[in-house]
């Protein structure tokens, strides 16, 4: 069912504030909302709860009594959340560095904090940790300690079962905390492997102050590569991710934007910042500089996807584009489709191509030739 239209333009304006022309068209909007539970539950689907009861605290009886009664619960719910995420967090972080194991948090409550300004300003989520694969048994030792459960197949060596597996899950079950364990960043599936992980990270890193205390942070030009990565990989289907994009620009005034597009082009992520700068500066009104902002106009397939992005957003969120080329592999330039053609993980064979041509098991080899073809001109294969 369509999302009611003055909701999602509702959901745009806030998405845009503190603009005059938002803040304008919030107050026109908000006289026109018919249907406060569609509205809610499409900020709570795009995780901008939070963002919501912020614009309306001003806004008096123009805003039900009954619907700031719901925000504010929410608010109060997700300021606990956070916060008690961030308790974890640096108790964690601090067991890890007794056991010298470096770990970078992000997005959650880092993010907030240090692009917001406010780690309650976001959605609380799972707690979020990139770490060396080397140091993944003393740090699952470390989460089994303070009582979580590794969710996560697992081999009897310790690696996580299933190909190109890069996190581990954890749940807590006494307080529903949540804990994932990654070492490794990617952007496509099927994943195409580049080092992006602790390497990548670690080096350039900062520090954010989450709740009084110092935590590692991702410098802001690798932080807008890992937004941009996490949002094209999931197709922009949460408003959130765009306005995370929009408001790290508009605090980051200084943004080296030469050492992010040679970044990017480096570790294959042009297309997926282009696409993020895009539908951040067109759905949240994100400052870009023009030469920068011409420079991801000239790339046809992003600004035809970011057209298309913004077009659903509401009404089709992480619908696949379309079109015969698999929306994974248009996200990458063609030296990288040609690498990713080739690759172990792209050529070994599975049950959908066996599904496309039926072959007896004698002529199971031919498999290999058949899915490079099936993969990039059959959508099914997302």
């Amino acid at each position: 069912m369509p999302a009611e239209h003055d909701s999602c333009e509702l959901l745009r304006a806030i998405a845009r504030y503190p603009s005059g022309d938002a803040t304008r068209q919030i107050y026109q909007l908000v006289d026109k909302v018919r249907d406060w539970d569609s509205l809610l539950s499409l900020a709570q689907e795009h995780r901008v709860l939070p963002m919501l009861f912020s614009r309306f605290a001003d806004m008096g009886p123009a805003v039900p009594p009954a619907v700031q009664d719901r925000l504010q619960a929410e608010y109060h719910r997700n300021v606990f959340h956070c916060l008690a995420n961030a308790v974890e967090l640096i108790s964690v972080l601090k067991a890890f560095d007794h056991e010298r194991i470096p770990a970078m948090p992000f997005k959650g409550v880092v993010l907030a904090a240090s692009i917001y300004h406010n780690l309650t300003a976001r959605s609380a989520g799972d707690l979020d940790l990139l770490i060396h694969y080397r140091d993944l048994a003393r740090a699952t030792a470390i989460l089994l300690e303070r009582g979580y459960e590794l969710k996560t197949p697992m081999h009897e060596d310790g690696t996580p079962a299933g190909p190109g597996h890069y996190e581990c899950h954890f749940e807590r079950q006494r307080d529903g905390m949540v804990v994932e364990l990654r070492w490794m960043l990617e952007l496509t599936q099927p994943r195409f492997r580049r080092n992006l992980g602790m390497d990548w990270v670690w080096p350039q890193r900062r520090t954010a102050i989450v709740a009084g205390t110092e935590v590692p942070d991702m410098n802001c030009e690798i932080k807008l590569l890992v937004l941009c990565m996490h949002g094209s990989k999931h197709i922009w289907s949460r408003l959130i991710w765009i306005c995370d994009v929009a408001q790290l620009l508009n605090v980051s005034p200084d943004l080296d934007w030469q050492e992010v597009i040679e970044e990017a082009k480096r570790s294959g992520l042009w297309r997926a910042l282009a696409l993020g700068i895009l539908l951040a500066h067109r759905v949240a009104g994100a400052a870009v500089p023009q030469a920068t902002l011409r420079r991801f106009e000239s790339d046809t397939t992003a600004r035809r996807l970011a057209q298309l992005i913004q077009d659903n957003l509401f009404d089709a969120p992480c619908s696949p584009p379309p079109g015969r080329m698999p929306y994974n592999v248009q996200l990458l330039g063609f030296d990288d489709r040609l690498k990713m053609l080739f690759s172990p993980d792209f050529l070994q064979p599975n049950v959908r191509d066996r599904a496309a041509i039926p072959l007896p098991k004698s002529l199971y080899a031919l498999y290999y030739l058949i899915r490079p073809f099936r993969i990039l001109w059959d959508r099914s294969a997302r």
